[in-house]
C-alpha cells in the first residue's frame, strides 16, 4: 500500500486501505461529480491528497449513520448549486442529526434544502479545530466561577461574540489554569481571523497546562492558518506525544508532510488515522 511515484497520486486501492472506504461508494462520489481524480497510464484512477480530504468525508459521514444513498444524493445537489469558484477543499461536510450540512466560512447550510443552520462546530478549511461543547447552565450568578463564565461564552457564542469572548477571558481571570477557557477562546479568535492573538493565547495556555494536547493541535491550526508550516507540524508532532489516539493530528500531519513531499511520512500518519478511525 504505497502512494504512486507522483506526490499526491493515490491508487484506488491504496485509498480503500487509507480511508476504509468501499470500491461502490468512491466510484459513486466519482459518478456524482463531486471526486474528479487524474488518470494513470493505463485510465486507472489516481487520487490526489486533496481527493483524500474530500473522501474522508464521506467515512466521517457514514459513521454517523448517514445512507450512503443519501450521502451520494446530497453531494450530487451540493455540487450542482456550487459556485465554481469555491475550492472543494474549503468546505467542511458534516451530519447534524440526520441532514448532510456543508459550512463554508461562517455560513452553514443543508445540502439537500440550502437552508441556513446554525451549531457550535468550528472547521477551517486545513483542519477541525476542537470546539468543546457543554449542557447548558444557569445564568452566572452575581459571584461569577470560572466554570459559569465558561459557560456564559457559550450560550453567547451563535449571538454575541464579543460578550462571548469576555465571558472566556474572565473565566481565565478567575482560573488562568482553566485548559477549556483557552480552547474555547483561541477557536473563536481563529474564527475572526484573529490567529495570531491565538496562538499567543495558546502559547500561554500551554506554559501554564503543558500536557493538553489538544492546545498543541488547535496551536497547530493557528499557526497554518498563519502560513508557519513547520511550527505547525511541531505542534501537531508535540500533540501526539502526549495524545497518539488523536486521529485528526495524524491526518494533518499527513497533509502536511505530502505538501513538503514526504510521502513516505505521508502514508505512515494516514495508516495511523485509518486504524484509530476503525
Amino acid at each position: 500500500m504505497t502512494p504512486e511515484k507522483s506526490t499526491g497520486n493515490f491508487t484506488i486501492r491504496s485509498t480503500q486501505d487509507l480511508l476504509g472506504l468501499s470500491r461502490a461508494v468512491i466510484r459513486g462520489l466519482i459518478a456524482a461529480g463531486f471526486v474528479t481524480p487524474g488518470r494513470g497510464r493505463r485510465n486507472e484512477y489516481r487520487f490526489s491528497f486533496q481527493d483524500l480530504v474530500l473522501l474522508r468525508t464521506a467515512v466521517e459521514l457514514q459513521a454517523a449513520e448517514v445512507p450512503p444513498r443519501r450521502i451520494l444524493s446530497s453531494l450530487r445537489r451540493l455540487r450542482a448549486n456550487l459556485p465554481a469558484e469555491v475550492p472543494v477543499t474549503g468546505l467542511r461536510i458534516t451530519a447534524v442529526g440526520n441532514e448532510v450540512t456543508v459550512r463554508e466560512g461562517r455560513s452553514q447550510w443543508q445540502a439537500d434544502s440550502g437552508q441556513l443552520v446554525f451549531d457550535f462546530e468550528l472547521a477551517p478549511a486545513k483542519g477541525s479545530v476542537t470546539f468543546l461543547q457543554r449542557a447548558a447552565g444557569r445564568n452566572a450568578p452575581s459571584d461569577e466561577t470560572p466554570e459559569s463564565a465558561f459557560r456564559k461564552g457559550e450560550s453567547l457564542e451563535s449571538t454575541d461574540r464579543a460578550g462571548a469572548e469576555a465571558a472566556y477571558r474572565r473565566s481565565l481571570r478567575l482560573d488562568p489554569h482553566f485548559a477549556d477557557a483557552y480552547l474555547n477562546l483561541g477557536a473563536l479568535l481563529c474564527e475572526a481571523k484573529r490567529c495570531r492573538e491565538a496562538v499567543a493565547l495558546y502559547d500561554e495556555a500551554i506554559r501554564r497546562c503543558p500536557t493538553q494536547a489538544l492546545l498543541h493541535f488547535n496551536r497547530a491550526i493557528a499557526l497554518e492558518d498563519l502560513g508557519r508550516q513547520s511550527d505547525a507540524l511541531a505542534s501537531y508532532n508535540t500533540c501526539l506525544r502526549l495524545d497518539p489516539g488523536l486521529a485528526d493530528a495524524h491526518f494533518n500531519v499527513a497533509r502536511l508532510h505530502e505538501q513538503r513531499g514526504d510521502g513516505k511520512r505521508a502514508v505512515r500518519h494516514l495508516s495511523a488515522y485509518r486504524r484509530l478511525r476503525g
